[in-house]
């Protein structure tokens, strides 16, 4: 009995994995922090001053989504929002 083996290279895009925006990552860290007993919003400005992801519970994988944003993108977004830029 003959067997064949297809040997194309599969590819795998990334396009297709919805990529998750910063606002989308803070809350749902912010969630996972206050289902905890967390003041979230202290817990989330630890982290951001320190990049400590120690100051991120592992609930929910929050500290693992919240490294993938780039802090001093976060930082300009949020300065932005606050002067309504």
């Amino acid at each position: 009995m003959a067997e064949f083996f297809d040997d194309r290279t599969l590819t795998f895009s990334f396009e297709n994995i919805p990529q998750l925006d910063m606002q989308q990552v803070l809350v749902m860290v912010y969630d996972a922090l206050k289902e905890k007993g967390y003041n979230p919003i202290s817990q989330i400005v630890g982290y951001i001053l320190s990049e400590d992801p120690t100051y991120i519970t592992t609930h929910k994988n929050a500290r693992s989504l919240i490294r993938k944003i780039d802090r001093d993108e976060l930082l300009k977004a949020m300065v932005r929002n606050y002067l309504g830029e």
